[in-house]
């Protein structure tokens, strides 16, 4: 019986320290890239459109080794131009540097090249985040419409029944929905606003 204690405890000891090792590996550090600015900008619109703190989308994009190797390959052959590169400070995770390095010298390449690849994949992405962001508009226009249509009724409405009549709420509660609805709608198409620069 001492001995299976005497095990549990090991074990549990084991796992604790692994646990360590990983929340150490989550804590925020900073790092420095150079970057061409549609890189930087790409990462900081999807973060915002996505409702994703830019921190989680970047070690997202770089955390894990075997996708970093591949892309390292990709990028063999890539000469950045330095005139068209800044210099951009991002708070990532101790993981995601890690393997930023290790890939970096693994592959000999440089770190800012596997950065901007990295962001790259987000491409897909905002292409398709753009496409629903202008069928969100076409709506919006559509929604708007019938609510100019709800709010002309509700008008007819109190002229032939007047407002005390339950008719009258039903339509006037509905109307209130749609605006709510066409407010919601108009903040998520501002909200995707800046895609459009892109």
């Amino acid at each position: 019986m001492r001995q299976k204690n005497q095990d549990s405890v090991t074990i549990h000891n084991n796992t604790l320290e692994l646990s360590i090792d990983e929340l150490k590996g989550r804590q925020s550090v900073r790092a420095t890239f150079r970057l061409p600015q549609q890189a930087i900008d790409l990462l900081s619109v999807i973060a915002s459109q996505l409702g994703i703190k830019q921190k989680s989308l970047f070690d997202q994009l770089v955390e894990d080794i075997a996708v970093l190797g591949r892309i390292a390959r990709e990028a063999q052959n890539y000469a950045p131009g330095d005139s068209e590169r800044r210099q951009k400070t991002f708070v990532i995770s101790r993981n995601s540097l890690v393997a930023l390095d290790y890939i970096a010298r693994q592959q000999g390449i440089p770190r800012d090249v596997l950065v901007e690849f990295s962001i790259r994949r987000l491409l897909p992405v905002i292409e398709a985040e753009l496409q629903k962001h202008e069928q969100r508009k076409v709506l919006l226009q559509e929604l708007q419409d019938y609510l100019n249509q709800g709010q002309k009724i509700l008008g007819r409405a109190a002229e032939l029944i007047g407002s005390d009549d339950q008719l009258y709420q039903m339509i006037e509660h509905q109307v209130a929905l749609c605006e709510r609805n066409v407010a919601m709608l108009r903040s998520m198409v501002e909200k995707g606003r800046p895609m459009e620069e892109w």
